[in-house]
């Protein structure tokens, strides 16, 4: 009997205030890797240690991306806006998974196969942490790459989250493009402003 295709979902991007919100879906093909030993919750990674792991997890394993911009997730709202690219990135998969977890408390619906919600999914379940390592890496490459168009605001160092510098550069300068409206403090703006 052909093993089961375990993969497993994380996303990232919840809480900035700008850039898009990107969920990775990773499947392990051979779990005996040794640098799998190292694969843990990406926050708690240092950014070398992600890039090198984000490498060998492109390299050697099955994955899948799928990221939405600011406009879509104000259209829909943050928690739609998540479930949306976690199912696009199952969708996506090179190969059809037969059981997805998925980090966190829900699981998004109509997945291509049956899933399980599971909370510090990225610490517990090899596959989560993949995809945690390589959304990350993604997202914040994204942000370091507007960056340059847009130094003011600091993405390159705040990955779009608010930090007391990139408060300070929207009040100064105003929102972008790439700044989710329907989020604090841009939402409060005045109309003129934006």
């Amino acid at each position: 009997m052909p093993e089961r295709i375990i993969a497993g979902i994380d996303e990232v991007g919840r809480g900035p205030l700008a850039g898009p919100v990107v969920a990775a879906c990773v499947h392990i093909p051979d779990p005996t890797m040794p640098w799998l030993a190292e694969v843990t919750d990406s926050k708690k990674l240092t950014k070398l240690k992600r890039l090198r792991l984000d490498i060998m997890i492109r390299e050697t394993c099955d994955f899948a991306i799928a990221e939405l911009p600011p406009h879509e997730i104000d259209a829909i709202n943050i928690y739609q806006a998540t479930m949306q690219v976690m199912r696009e990135a199952a969708y996506a998969m090179p190969v059809t998974p037969d059981f997805i977890y998925i980090d966190g408390n829900k699981v998004p619906a109509e997945l291509p196969c049956p899933a399980e919600a599971v909370v510090k999914g990225d610490e517990k379940i090899k596959e989560i942490a993949c995809a945690s390592i390589i959304a990350k890496v993604y997202r914040d490459t994204i942000m370091e790459d507007l960056a340059i168009e847009f130094p003011e605001y600091g993405w390159d160092r705040n990955s779009g989250y608010g930090s007391p510098h990139h408060l300070q550069a929207i009040n100064e300068y105003g929102p972008t493009p790439f700044h989710r409206m329907s989020f604090a403090p841009m939402r409060l703006m005045d109309e003129d402003y934006v």
